[in-house]
């Protein structure tokens, strides 16, 4: 728990993964739910399943007192676990579909969404009063060109694909696990409509206050640069403290209005 005078606010919930000595120091290193799900998980090969039935499954073979909560269900026509954990299986959805994948340690729950959708609280800042350095560059959408394709090997060995954007400009191939032809879909949609986006690239450092963390809706405005004013969506905050004093390095990504 971090904060000022006494207003303390709970940052971070979690296990003990590793601690490291030296003459001079003490390093301990933390890991939320992730942790207990580093463990292995009997091999299993589906056909078909969706993200859901796959996650459930782990959850059943690790710890049964997670619950689940996904509404991104994404459908394989086959996938295998074979001498994996369950940190490899997230790591392989997470990868394959683009999904928003964390642990919600207050209520026991593991999340998987599609990406920018979770909506956590809101924050605002200001080039001119509250932001201490900033690495931001803002990228316009109209000013990209981009192509999508997305492809799987079906159980008969052909390839499927699915291709979404703009001839001419960059092209982002994914390839994925054997998937149906819908899920191939809205995986390319998403990340066509992800990267059309207006968006910054880079990040910035704040303090403690106001309080920010992953999902996070960010005001972001510049008196000298209204055009680029807008709420974006966190992607990533790293806060740290010490005797110091506090700050947060905050990665914000697209553009929410």
């Amino acid at each position: 728990r971090l904060g000022y005078d006494n207003n303390l606010v709970t940052e971070f919930e979690g296990y003990v993964k590793e601690i490291l000595t030296n003459d001079s120091s003490l390093k301990i290193f933390c890991e939320d739910g992730l942790f207990l799900f580093r463990n292995g998980v009997k091999n299993k090969q589906f056909k078909p399943a969706t993200v859901s039935q796959i996650a459930n499954y782990m959850i059943s073979e690790i710890d049964s007192s997670f619950k689940l909560v996904c509404d991104y269900d994404i459908g394989y026509e086959k996938f295998t676990i074979y001498k994996a954990t369950g940190f490899d299986v997230l790591k392989k959805i997470q990868e394959e579909t683009g999904a928003d994948i964390f642990f919600d340690m207050k209520n026991k729950e593991l999340h998987i969404h599609p990406a920018y959708t979770r909506k956590g609280g809101e924050a605002e800042y200001s080039m001119q009063h509250n932001i201490e350095t900033s690495s931001l560059e803002y990228k316009l959408a109209e000013d990209r060109k981009i192509e999508v394709t997305v492809e799987s090997v079906g159980l008969d060995g052909k390839i499927i694909s699915h291709t979404t954007g703009t001839t001419g400009g960059e092209k982002i191939t994914k390839k994925v696990g054997r998937m149906t032809q819908s899920a191939i879909k809205i995986i390319a949609d998403n990340e066509y409509k992800n990267n059309m986006r207006s968006k910054y690239e880079g990040s910035f450092d704040a303090w403690l206050i106001p309080y920010v963390e992953p999902s996070y809706t960010v005001g972001i405005y510049d008196d000298d640069y209204t055009y680029k004013d807008g709420r974006y969506y966190a992607e990533t905050v790293v806060t740290n403290f010490s005797e110091n004093g506090g700050k947060r390095t905050i990665t914000p990504s697209i553009n929410l209005s």
